[in-house]
């Protein structure tokens, strides 16, 4: 009845070159068992094991029936489970009923389930990597014009990584039981959270109060005109996300962020040193231009330096290859996440991308990206911010805040992007519109204007999928390349 290793079906175990398929009916025996016999057991495996964990079918079919009755508070023994698998061929095939018993007769102590269940885990993903291995292997065989050798590094590279992160290469249909359970956790996780936000904090509590913070597997663009301080916001949430990231045990009992997060920043347009440059000038407080010219004096210069020693193990992580095409940014936004964690991705900016393959035309290019950056969201499971820029259509209106058919190729970024939110200042249209010295009132007039906008910038909504739309206000300070909250009361808002 047992084995810990059986020979693949047409192969024979003397020839040379056999492969061995790893499982254990034994482990899979005695888990089951201990089930049977103590229902506390599966609160112990639950999140270890699923039934398509198990080698052999019958006993993925008792796991699962298990499952379901302990879920809903009903007992699962031999008694129970037999009433579901009276027409079950497979279990016939094993001697019925009395096999059910016999599982139960020979259960292992219940401290041992754990271990138990990881190694069924083990056998279970050591299959699929052999499956995985075998395919790679015949389509590296299999020589076609349009599949050539670094596609298909990339594709095994994330079935791999789905591999490893899922414990399955396909997470397939799942009830709606489950869906739903994983909706209360998160609302529950919200209510609980200092803030009340579902996500992750901006560090800006007024865009939180609109967003709920960043959520997972939300693709957010974030657009804006040139000077309008698109990648200057983006910095200063990566950099408040990354200095409050803290680890500890989540709510479900797993290890892991709890507070903050890792951030993946792709700058495709300005350096590492120039972005790390900008959140030092926001975090010491020493103007940009200052750190720029090296003009800075004994007391700036300290706290430059403060600065970057305080922030050296900040977990932010800087990717400044240039024109990187979407599929590499995936494999790298894959592998930060497998050798140090990512909870939320940046990319500056989304029109500076490359598709996988050329395309017949721009707007085409940029659905792909687009879809794509939609994908690394779903895929790893975290928030991906991506900045975009908008068509000069803005200039040519008197009210120049941005709307969503503004957006350059605006078809498919409006499309597949959960939010999309606009960076608006008009303190930098009004500056341009200085009159005349000689013209008192036009000059006094200006003046009043300058100074109601001055140091406010404006985050526009255009787009919430699952949420409102609207304007969110927010300070500005140029010389630091900072967005903060607006002092204001908000005992009413957050009471």
């Amino acid at each position: 009845m047992s084995s810990l290793h059986a020979i693949i079906p047409g192969q024979d175990s003397d020839e040379p070159g056999t492969q061995a398929v790893p499982f254990s009916l034994e482990a899979e025996q005695q888990l089951l068992g201990a089930l049977l016999t103590n229902n506390d057991v599966f609160d112990r495996i639950s999140q270890t094991i699923r039934p398509e964990h198990f080698y052999h079918p019958v006993h993925a079919r008792i796991f699962e029936i298990c499952a379901e009755r302990i879920r809903k508070n009903a007992l699962a023994s031999p008694v129970t489970i037999k009433a579901f698998m009276e027409h079950d061929e497979g279990l016939k095939e094993l001697g019925g009923a009395p096999y059910l018993a016999r599982l139960a007769g020979a259960a292992i102590s219940a401290y041992a389930a754990r271990d138990y269940a990881q190694m069924i885990r083990e056998f279970a993903l050591r299959r699929e990597l052999i499956t995985l291995g075998q395919d790679i292997s015949a389509r590296a065989s299999t020589v076609e014009v349009d599949d050539d050798a670094e596609e298909q590094i990339k594709a095994a590279e994330q079935t791999l990584y789905k591999l490893g992160e899922q414990g399955v290469a396909e997470r397939g249909f799942q009830s709606f039981l489950k869906a739903v359970t994983g909706a209360v956790q998160t609302a529950n996780a919200a209510y609980q959270r200092d803030g009340k936000l579902s996500g992750i904090s901006t560090g800006l509590v007024d865009l939180d109060g609109k967003m709920g913070g960043l959520n997972n597997s939300d693709l957010i663009i974030l657009a804006g005109r040139p000077s309008m301080g698109k990648t200057s916001l983006a910095t200063n949430i990566a950099f408040n996300i990354a200095k409050s990231h803290k680890l500890g045990e989540r709510a479900d009992g797993t290890h892991g962020t709890v507070e903050g997060g890792v951030v993946g920043f792709f700058s495709l347009e300005m350096s590492a040193e120039q972005l790390a440059a900008r959140i030092l000038s926001e975090a010491a407080e020493v103007p940009s231009e200052r750190i720029r010219s090296g003009n800075m004096d004994e007391a700036e210069f300290r706290r430059f330096v403060e600065a970057a020693h305080a922030l050296q193990n900040c977990p932010l992580y800087i990717d400044d290859t240039p024109a990187l095409p979407i599929n590499q940014l995936a494999a790298r936004a894959r592998k930060l996440k497998r050798t140090h964690g990512l909870d939320v991705l940046m990319v500056d900016y989304l029109q500076l991308l490359r598709p996988a393959t050329a395309k017949d035309s721009r707007v085409n290019e940029v659905s792909e990206i687009t879809q794509g950056l939609k994908a690394v969201a779903k895929e790893l499971n975290i928030p991906v911010i991506a900045l975009s820029q908008l068509s000069r259509q803005v200039e040519s209106r008197e009210d120049k805040r941005p709307q969503l058919s503004d957006l350059r190729e605006s078809g498919s970024i409006e499309q597949d992007a959960d939010i999309v939110m606009f960076v608006f200042r008009e303190e930098y249209y009004r500056e341009r519109e200085k009159p005349s010295d000689s013209d008192l009132d036009a000059m006094a007039k200006w003046q009043q204007i300058m100074e109601n906008v001055h140091g406010k910038a404006e985050v526009i909504l255009g787009k919430q999928r699952h949420g409102p739309i609207g304007t969110v206000e927010l300070s500005f300070e140029g010389q630091f390349t900072r967005f903060g909250n607006l002092a204001r009361d908000r005992q009413s808002t957050w009471d």
